[in-house]
């Protein structure tokens, strides 16, 4: 191949019978009176295997179908301000009778709800045009991994972790898991879309004791769209072996106010909370720290935090050829069928946009973000696509280096968090830092801050974004966090 050559993702596979089977049940529903419906139909292909100690403790392999509907009826016609009945059923058995009965049940169901001001599907208009082979969701290389390979990738990664050290002698195991998924919607609005989406992913989890018998594990992973992005499993055993080594000889702290330091995959969770701090409901209902603070300032001026539903990366493979492929969380339309975008939800530490879907923007009196979430039955709840931290230029090396005393969190448990007042309280468990320099474990403590203190607090950001999930934050350093130990 050559230097300049592109690797496209498969295109697009259309179901027509469950295209069709969707259209039918729309149809059906407004020829039973309904003023509008709407229908998600999902086919998926799943699989998922556990080795421990190289031997196959679980594998399933499962396909399944399913079509959900929603139904509307305007409380009066005459009047659009006076909302929608509306109701919302599923099933798997894909039927003629089956797909009678939730129909009829789902009409039925949606005569005698109360009347909802906010409910309905988007104005036509608001419906755009769609492309998802542009977002490459999907890759046929997934699907194509023969069973023995997918395990004999789990069995790789946990054999070079056990024999990276003497001090590994056992294992909680390792997995792999793949999947593929086909989703299409259709309303009563002309809006009519699908798309395919794939994944793959494999971890591994090691053990390790030490002279005394203490034990610590950990884990590592490596996940990915088509399988040509994933790490080879001889490289992620040895990241999980040495993230399980360091925790060995762990120990507490006495109780202080210092600089805490998180890890990437410990900041993504921390920041994950400013995007629902800005969830469009919470605001509604007043249950959020940015309830009225919109345009308001909620976070440093170094805090620019994005969400991105349509997010494609393009990689260098090792033979010269650009590879695109869609982030984890993107996709060509929301759960109300609205074309995804890119969000900027707090710029430079001020809330710009909130995370909306239509119904929610509705009662705000503002327009969708394009945030709904779907699955199959129920009305649409909000959800981001690819969120991230914007990165600044510091090596994790160099923050840490820059602390004289503090933590650096490996790993929190627990969810204490509480949006209406901002607390946050989590246990925790990391690395102590020493004249900038990581010194040992500690563990069985917990960390406890403000959430609005937090945001403002950060004194800096890391180099280090990498995409290996939905959401995606650097290396952070915060200031003034209580770390409570001995």
């Amino acid at each position: 191949m050559s230097s300049h050559a592109t690797v496209h993702p498969a295109d697009p596979v259309h179901h027509p019978e469950l295209c069709r089977l969707a259209e039918d049940s729309v149809q059906r529903a407004l020829s039973l009176g309904a003023t509008d419906a709407e229908a998600v139909v999902i086919q998926s292909e799943e699989f998922h295997v556990n080795v421990r100690l190289g031997q196959v403790e679980q594998l399933t392999e499962s396909g399944s179908r399913a079509l959900g509907l929603r139904v509307f009826f305007a409380a009066d016609p005459s009047d659009p301000s006076a909302g929608c009945r509306t109701a919302s059923t599923s099933t798997s058995d894909l039927s003629p009778q089956g797909l009678s009965r939730i129909i009829d049940s789902a009409v039925q169901l949606a005569r005698v709800t109360g009347p909802d001001p906010f409910a309905g599907l988007p104005e036509r208009e608001a419906f755009g045009a769609h492309d998802p082979a542009s977002l490459a969701l999907y890759f046929d290389d997934v699907p194509a991994i023969p069973a023995p390979d997918r395990i004999d990738i789990a069995r790789r990664a946990e054999a070079v972790a056990m024999a990276c050290d003497p001090r590994i002698q056992n294992s909680s195991g390792a997995d792999f898991s793949a999947n593929t998924v086909w989703r299409s919607m259709i309303n009563s609005r002309s809006f009519s879309a699908q798309y395919r989406s794939s994944y793959c992913a494999f971890s591994v989890t090691p053990i390790a004791q030490d002279a005394d018998g203490a034990m610590q594990r950990d884990f590592w992973y490596s996940s990915a769209r088509t399988a040509r992005l994933l790490q080879s499993p001889e490289e992620v055993g040895r990241i999980a072996a040495q993230r399980a080594l360091r925790r060995l000889g762990a120990r507490r702290v006495t109780t202080q106010r210092c600089p805490v330091v998180f890890a990437p995959e410990v900041a993504r969770s921390l920041m994950g909370n400013l995007l629902a701090a800005a969830n469009g409901d919470a605001i509604y209902r007043k249950s959020s720290i940015f309830a009225d603070r919109l345009g308001q300032k909620v976070a440093g001026e170094n805090i620019t935090m994005v969400d991105d539903g349509a997010m494609v990366f393009d990689y260098r493979t090792q033979d010269g050829a650009t590879l695109r492929v869609g982030g984890f969380g993107a996709s060509p339309f929301d759960g109300d069928g609205l074309p995804t975008r890119r969000t900027v939800i707090v710029e430079r530490g001020i809330l710009r946009s909130l995370m909306l879907n239509t119904y929610t923007a509705r009662k705000l009196s503002m327009s969708s973000t394009a945030k709904a979430s779907r699955g199959l039955a129920g009305t649409p709840g909000i959800g981001g696509g690819n969120y991230f931290l914007q990165p600044g230029e510091l090596t994790p090396e160099q923050i840490i280096a820059d602390v004289p005393s503090g933590l650096y969190v490996l790993q929190t448990m627990g969810h204490g968090v509480n949006l209406v007042t901002g607390d946050y309280s989590v246990g925790a468990s990391g690395l102590w830092i020493e004249n900038g320099e990581l010194a040992f474990p500690v563990e069985q403590i917990t960390i406890a801050g403000n959430l609005k203190d937090i945001f403002c607090n950060i004194v800096a950001i890391g180099n280090d974004l990498e995409f290996r999930s939905a959401g995606a934050v650097p290396t952070i350093r915060v200031e003034g966090m209580t770390v409570a130990g001995s």
